[in-house]
């Protein structure tokens, strides 16, 4: 078994509950769904209908702010920037937008256009998505090449913490999330792709993209 975040084998059998078997990768400790069991692009679909995610929702913009004050301290004025796998109602652009950036939307059930995947940004956001990512490590070199030199990637998901509560978290049980990261997956990422990263609150991290990127990576 291959770890479908950092690529890497030497993956154990974690945990199997209600028909659904677990892997844990002993390189970077993301916890992953078998490939054999990811849900169908139509079961997928029905769940996300299920989510309420009005952009003028007082509560559902405070749960976002999370991700979107700390980006917006690190931002100068009028960035280009992505929101990636924003969803049906995409509240954090609507935020960003109002905070005076231009915000692409991308997102492959709802905001399928190739074009915006055919240009650069100078930040991205990633919030609530990758736990759904079912080839992480390419999703994540994608994000990579559309991040611009000097620019920021903000990711939100919940991370994991404690094995022996994996079974009945609340997270887990959502059928569309197939991959688990701990706060060390998510460093182990940044240095795989040369990136800073930070955490400014729990389940969010700031990812900076040197302007040197290019060069470090090139030569």
């Amino acid at each position: 078994m291959r770890c479908p975040v950092c690529n890497n084998e030497g993956c154990r059998a974690f945990l199997s509950v209600n028909d659904r078997d677990y892997w844990r990768c002993e390189t970077c400790l993301a916890t992953f769904l078998d490939p054999l069991q990811h849900p169908s692009s139509q079961d997928e679909l029905a769940q996300y209908y299920l989510h309420r995610n009005d952009p003028m929702d007082t509560a559902y913009r405070a749960f976002l702010d999370r991700a979107a004050s700390p980006l917006l301290e690190r931002l100068p004025p009028a960035q280009q920037g992505l929101d990636f796998g924003c969803g049906p109602g995409p509240a954090l652009a609507v935020m960003l937008r109002e905070a005076g950036h231009t915000v692409a939307l991308f997102d492959p059930f709802f905001y399928p256009d190739p074009a915006v995947l055919a240009g650069t940004y100078d930040f991205i956001t990633c919030t609530e998505v990758a736990e759904h990512f079912h080839r992480p490590a390419e999703e994540f070199s994608k994000l990579d090449a559309l991040l611009n030199p000097g620019g920021w990637l903000a990711l939100m998901t919940t991370l994991q913490h404690d094995d022996a509560k994996f079974a009945n978290w609340h997270y887990r049980r959502d059928p569309t999330h197939v991959v688990f990261y701990r706060e060390a997956t998510l460093r182990y990422l940044a240095a795989y792709h040369g990136w800073h990263c930070e955490f400014p609150f729990p389940n969010v991290a700031l990812m900076h993209k040197p302007v040197t990127h290019h060069l470090e990576n090139s030569g």
